[in-house]
Parts: structure tokens; C-alpha cells; sequence
């Protein structure tokens, strides 16, 4: 066995029987840009109604039980936006990381990077109806690494560009 000390990424965190765990966030220089970017209508409150459509499979042979899922599940919708690691999240449910993934994966039918490369997607495709809002800081406040990053992984899964998305949303808010 390694001693704690030198295993620098798995977080150790003290377990008391019958104790809630809580992650706190650590909060980034990402994020008080983000604070200052916001709207009035605050973008991760509208983001709320999209989470209610990846709801986990219960019961899934081998996943997470129902209370981990929706301790992981919340943890994910409030933390998507920053770098997150596998080690830190399969802490949340007490597994290790091989042994959350596969769990994860049963759980809800995609592994933890689709999960939240799907959260961040569907965040920034919000982001970009506000066009005052460059897509660069889009891509910045919905976790990806830079706008090519961006635009490369909705390319991929949505087969649209960010330019796309905003311009149907222009026609499509000019329609109504």
C-alpha cells in the first residue's frame, strides 16, 4: 500500500458514521469573471430546467445507489463548470476512481466525461442566445479549455458550430 503521502491526486477526506459529506468548491479566477458576466436572469438558474432531462437510471445492476447518484448528479450540476477529477468525484460516493466509473456508466448511460461534456454544451448553447456575450467567454464559462476546444466539441456531439447555434436563435427569437 502507498503511504497517504505520496498519493498527491486521491483526495482523503474523514468519514464519520451517519455524517453527511459536502464538497466545497474551490473557486477559480474563472468564476468571479463569471459573477461579473451574468446577466440579471442569471444563466445557471435557467440551466436548471435542462437537468431535470439526464435523470439517472435507478436501480441499474452495478451503478450507483440512488442517494449517491443524486449526491453526484448535484454535485456535477453545480460543479461542471471547472476542472474537475475523477479521483475528487468518486470520493463523493466513497468508490475508487475505476470502480466509480463503471458504476457512473451504469448509472446513467454515458461515462462521467460525456456527463459533463454534455452539461457544459448545453450551458454554453443557453450562453449564446445573449449575444453581448463573445463566444470566447462562453467557451471560458462553460469549462472548456478555449474556444477552439469549444467549438470542436459541439462540432463533434452537435454537429453545429457555436456561429450556428446563435444565428438559429437570432431567427428563431425573430420569428416569435
Amino acid at each position: 500500500m502507498v503511504p497517504p503521502s505520496m498519493c498527491d491526486h486521491e483526495i482523503v477526506l474523514p468519514r464519520e458514521p451517519n455524517v453527511p459529506f459536502q464538497v466545497e468548491p474551490v473557486l477559480p479566477e474563472a468564476e468571479h469573471r463569471e459573477a461579473e458576466l451574468r446577466r440579471a436572469d442569471d444563466p445557471p438558474a435557467r440551466f436548471l430546467e435542462i437537468t431535470a432531462e439526464r435523470r439517472p437510471l435507478m436501480k441499474a445492476k452495478g451503478g450507483l445507489s440512488a442517494h449517491r447518484a443524486r449526491q453526484v448528479q448535484e454535485f456535477l450540476n453545480q460543479n461542471f463548470s471547472r476542472k474537475l477529477s475523477l479521483a475528487e468525484l468518486a470520493a463523493i460516493c466513497g468508490l475508487s476512481p475505476y470502480h466509480f466509473v463503471r458504476a457512473f456508466s451504469k448509472t446513467f448511460g454515458v461515462s462521467p466525461h460525456r456527463y459533463i461534456l454534455g452539461l457544459r454544451l448545453d450551458f454554453a448553447e443557453k450562453l449564446l442566445a445573449d449575444r453581448r456575450m463573445s463566444i470566447t467567454d462562453i467557451a471560458d464559462l462553460s469549462g472548456f479549455s478555449s474556444q477552439s476546444h469549444f467549438t470542436t466539441a459541439m462540432k463533434k456531439y452537435r454537429n453545429t458550430t457555436p456561429q450556428q447555434v446563435r444565428a438559429r436563435q437570432g431567427r428563431s427569437q425573430a420569428g416569435e
